[in-house]
């Protein structure tokens, strides 16, 4: 399986952090308790004095984790700390409304939660770096999808702090990639096993080709598995290659061949839906659709397997699902409440862990010290080694701009939809591999140009 080489580290990272800050920091924030959380109102002169916390959370895939956040940790922490804790849980979709309403106003949530890197708003939020100098004083270092997801080598600023992060395996219908011999572990026998189970069963492939993350996130680990890619290691917009262009004509293929146009309107549960109901018979996905299946005891879901990221003629590598990367305004007002909160939380990474039923899995895995174990055997999964597959998730997920660090540019690329736009217009046939691939490549070299000049990207 390839993985992403081992980055320097950051000239000025958190493993250097000014010192005088650090200090103030640690004194501020005291010991890492296990739990925190929302804090009972109090009354009178006590009330006037208590502190406030307001947090901005998606709705999270996983009703539990929601429980466990929302009505322990935040209320434990809450408690703990003499602050009230306000939770507002909104709708993925909603989440970068929300926070440009914020900024505008100046005023709003001290901490926003997003699920993929918000480099576009650095200008906007506190540098972070106080807060993985200290879990990485308490913790030890981040997995490097962390630092890649949040922080920005040009301007030498964390932008954000990410405490976990979900890996985006390929769900597949055993049973029907049993019956026409092919295991889908590579992007070649996804085509061939793809067709001979559509021509079969009628069942198609369901990788969106849609304004929405899964497409994003699936088409990505396709430019990258061909050799492609937005930008390069350093930094610079890559697109227009002869491995992007390679790329665009397998996806046409795959889907001429094992897939139907429903996927060009998809939204982010549509291929979870689809799976569940037995109508797909492959998806790239987090474990919301096999956790879904077990919860709700939908028969087919013990016939969803799941797999590693499919080789590519260069690569095995999966972008992943979510980048869990949270991020203090500099408009809050209590930002040294949100550090401390943030500390505790990448503390209480276990507990998040089960919680979330193996969805989010943590950027410093030293905390969950028997996640092996764990995975290895579940008590909802059938078999129960299904989760087993992410016994190296760190080693094969990689963030938005792999090669490279995410950034300003990749984030408005991201928001544009620009990749899975390029994907659909080729694959329906509404351009040539060749002239979408020029369409794009010139988007893409403008919004770089417009990052440069602001001097975010190199």
């Amino acid at each position: 399986m390839n993985a992403s080489p081992k980055p320097a580290e950051p000239a000025d990272g958190p493993h250097a952090p000014d010192a005088a800050t650090r200090r103030g920091f640690i004194r501020a924030t005291g010991s890492v308790g296990v739990a925190a959380s929302v804090g009972l109102p109090g009354r009178g002169a006590a009330q006037a004095r208590r502190k406030t916390l307001k947090i901005m959370q998606w709705n999270h895939f996983v009703p539990a984790f929601d429980e466990w956040f929302n009505k322990k940790f935040v209320v434990e922490w809450g408690e703990k700390n003499d602050t009230e804790v306000i939770v507002t849980n909104v709708g993925m979709t909603s989440i970068e409304s929300r926070a440009e309403a914020e900024i505008a106003k100046k005023l709003g949530h001290d901490l926003c939660m997003f699920l993929s890197p918000p480099a576009s708003y650095e200008d906007h939020v506190i540098d972070h770096k106080d807060i993985y100098a200290e879990c990485e004083r308490r913790f030890g270092k981040p997995l490097d999808i962390a630092i890649r997801s949040t922080f920005n080598p040009t301007t030498k600023k964390y932008f954000g702090f990410s405490d976990s992060y979900v890996p985006d395996p390929v769900n597949f219908r055993k049973d029907l990639w049993d019956e026409v011999g092919v295991r889908p572990d590579s992007w070649d026998a996804i085509r061939e096993g793809g067709r001979r189970i559509k021509d079969r069963h009628g069942i198609p492939v369901g990788i969106g080709m849609s304004n929405e993350l899964d497409s994003s996130m699936a088409l990505r680990s396709i430019l990258l598995a061909f050799g492609a890619g937005v930008q390069d290691a350093d930094g610079r917009p890559s697109l227009k290659s002869r491995n992007t262009l390679e790329a665009l004509k397998y996806g046409r293929a795959l889907f001429t061949e094992a897939m139907t146009d429903e996927v060009f309107s998809w939204d982010a549960s549509s291929n979870n839906r689809q799976m569940l109901a037995g109508k797909g018979s492959l998806t790239l996905n987090a474990i919301s659709v096999t956790r879904t299946g077990e919860n709700e005891k939908i028969p087919v879901a013990s016939r969803i397997a799941l797999g590693r990221p499919a080789r590519g003629p260069a690569a095995a590598v999966g972008v992943m699902h979510l980048m869990n990367a949270y991020a203090i305004w500099k408009f809050a007002r209590n930002i040294e409440g949100a550090k401390k909160f943030l500390v505790d939380l990448a503390g209480a990474s276990r507990s998040a862990f089960l919680a979330s039923e193996f969805y989010n899995f943590p950027t410093y895995p030293q905390l969950v010290p028997d996640l092996q174990q764990l995975i290895a055997r579940d008590a909802k999964a059938q078999p129960p080694d299904k989760y087993a597959i992410f016994s190296d998730a760190d080693k094969w997920t990689v963030g938005v701009g792999h090669p490279g660090y995410a950034n300003g540019a990749i984030d408005e690329i991201w928001k544009a939809w620009l990749v899975p736009k390029m994907f659909a217009d080729v694959a329906s046939s509404r351009m040539t591999p060749e002239a979408a691939l020029d369409m794009y490549s010139a988007q893409v070299n403008e919004i770089f140009a417009r990052w440069r000049a602001r001097r975010k990207v190199a």
